[in-house]
């Protein structure tokens, strides 16, 4: 494997619950910082979802890898922002046999 070129900065986010004062819960994000990556386009397509046109973008991002339980090892649960554009984590793996980096599979949508 050749060494990636970690040229885009994202930042990594995690999912929050709180309280919404009636009984149920709603969603923030808590940025845990930011990470240089190397991100590929893989497939992507179009889908319609509640009504809207979506646009649905499949990436590869390598990171430099960290270890299992760091607060900054990306999860299938987290996201990377990179201005207004979110990647929703689906998977993660070791990207090369010695660890030095590790590669998530990321989805963005956008209204088309």
């Amino acid at each position: 494997m050749s060494a990636p070129v970690l040229s885009r900065r994202l930042t990594l986010e995690d999912p929050q619950r709180a309280s919404d004062g009636s009984g149920g819960h709603v969603e923030t994000w808590e940025a845990l910082g930011e990470l240089w990556a190397e991100m590929t386009s893989l497939t992507g397509r179009a889908k319609v979802q509640g009504g809207v046109d979506l646009s649905v973008q499949r990436y590869r991002v390598t990171v430099w890898a960290t270890p299992v339980g760091s607060a900054s090892r990306p999860r299938p649960d987290q996201r990377f922002r990179d201005g207004s554009r979110l990647f929703l984590i689906h998977a993660v793996a070791e990207a090369d046999s010695d660890g030095r980096y590790l590669t998530c599979f990321v989805q963005e949508e956008a209204v088309a």
